[in-house]
């Protein structure tokens, strides 16, 4: 099959390439060979993928013919390289201290995934333990972004984003602690959606988060409807869990939104620069949302810039680190040493060996008496609307996890380039990134919307509604 024969092919919503191995038009064989194809054609430069499971992918798509009912039999699909565990495939979470671990079970959303038809072709980088939004492990080097390879493709889902993008599978999963499906989404030109707390289960490794989430990156917003509606819902064992919709996600996605009330907000939470092309995307996309009928108003929400947040952030970020750490420890059966891992991932485990219980809670109790008042806040709006990024997406080593000062070369820089989107992990509401537009430089330009607790199906709705005014899913990158 001709190269650009299968960017085609493998560019199409997952939902209708389901349905061309359903009728017997195409064959899951054919596409996940396509996916192969490409992978092998691109990845070099690419670099998204740390394992393929081609074999495997391959005997899986021979099982799979016409007929399938199930919703996305035979359609390919990478998952993520951190705390999502695919049996039989290396699981590295971006670090050499892992080794070459390999899981005998599914993860609760892999095994959705798989017991929904997805083949699962390999897993994709992660910076080490998902600390950082850029995707540049020591282990592994770093993920391109297929709009341009000097850029970062963001991260912590940054290998699922280029993977995407560059035509690889059509879609792909991530999971979300302070941005990372979201960011990677915004330097990739592709949907993301942090769906709120306890909406999918983390099992069976995993307990609850009070930061992370698992999602995917998508092409278009019906796909991560479909998708979540997939990967939501309770768990046996599950702690804690976000109550049911009072409809599918996909229907909230089909269904036009009623007139509502939104927040633009362009300064930053911390401060940092905002880039000029990142505002003016806001900008347009509040204008935007006027001319389709609802009511935007430039308006901060209270609090929004909080001093203390960032040292109180890392207060709780560190010891999620360092528990990542320990199950690293159990596996090698030693305690982890400064040459394991990188200088900034040490420096987390530092500071989290310094806290004391009391800390971590103190921490977590003053970061939930933000969120109630910023909560607050939508009693008067129904979504918030910022950039996705204060800057375009930063040159390949821009953010260095193994400088000599790591705080201050990867953690805190990090913070300038995403101020927007750790809030609402803080807070656990859901929030989605949408590829509006493009700049002058030919990067994707993103814009960041923020829906009221437990509510993902505002998002979607509205999410839709500018993906029909604003199309962005024909948009490639100049790979090929």
């Amino acid at each position: 099959m001709p190269d650009m024969a299968i960017v085609d092919l493998l560019t199409r919503p997952a939902t209708e390439l389901a349905e061309l191995i359903r009728t017997g038009e195409v064959t899951s064989r054919e596409l996940v060979d396509a996916s192969l194809a490409r992978i092998e054609a691109v990845d070099d430069r690419v670099n998204a993928f740390t394992t393929l499971d081609a074999e495997r992918a391959r005997a899986t798509a021979d099982g799979i013919g016409p007929g399938d009912e199930r919703p996305f039999a035979g359609v390919p699909i990478a998952v993520k390289d951190l705390f999502a565990a695919v049996a039989g495939i290396r699981q590295s979470q971006g670090s050499d201290f892992f080794g070459d671990y390999t899981p005998n079970y599914d993860g609760h959303q892999v095994r959705r995934l798989k017991d929904a038809g997805f083949v699962v072709v390999g897993v994709t980088a992660s910076p080490e333990l998902g600390i950082v939004p850029t995707t540049e492990p020591r282990r592994f080097g770093p993920t391109r972004n297929p709009w341009d390879l000097d850029r970062t493709t963001g991260g912590s889902s940054g290998g699922t984003a280029a993977a995407v993008a560059a035509g690889m599978v059509p879609l792909g999963h991530g999971s979300d602690g302070g941005g990372s499906i979201r960011i990677p989404a915004a330097c990739c030109g592709l949907v993301g959606l942090k769906p709120a707390r306890g909406r999918v289960s983390r099992g069976p490794e995993l307990g609850d988060s009070f930061l992370g989430v698992d999602g995917v990156l998508t092409r278009t917003v019906s796909e991560t409807a479909a998708l979540l509606d997939l990967l939501a819902g309770y768990e046996t064992g599950d702690a804690t869990w976000a109550p049911p919709p009072p409809e599918p996600f996909a229907a909230a996605a089909a269904r036009e939104p009623r007139p509502l009330r939104i927040a633009l907000a362009l300064d930053p939470p911390i401060d940092v620069p905002l880039d000029a092309t990142c505002a003016t995307a806001a900008r347009d996309a509040a204008e935007l949302l006027s001319s389709l009928g609802h009511q935007v108003d430039e308006v901060l929400p209270e609090p929004w810039r909080v001093p203390e947040l960032m040292d109180v952030f890392s207060a709780l970020w560190a010891p999620l680190v360092d528990t990542g750490l320990v199950f690293g420890q159990l596996l090698a059966g030693r305690e982890v040493s400064f040459d394991d891992v990188e200088p900034l991932t040490w420096e987390m485990h530092e500071r989290a060996r310094a806290l004391s219980a009391t800390d971590y809670l103190v921490a977590q109790t003053q970061l939930q008496a933000v969120s109630r008042q910023l909560i607050h806040f939508f009693d008067r709006y129904d979504v918030l609307l910022s950039p996705a990024l204060a800057e375009r997406p930063v040159p390949i080593g821009e953010i260095d996890t193994c400088s000599s000062e790591p705080w201050r070369d990867a953690f805190t820089r990090a913070a300038a380039f995403t101020p927007y989107t750790a809030m609402f992990n803080v807070t656990g509401q859901p929030a989605i990134s949408l590829p509006l537009y493009h700049g002058d430089d030919g990067l994707p330009t993103a814009v960041h919307l923020v829906g009221p607790p437990a509510d993902e199906g505002v998002l979607l709705s509205l999410g839709a509604q500018l993906e029909a005014a604003h199309p962005w899913a024909h948009r490639l990158p100049p790979l090929d």
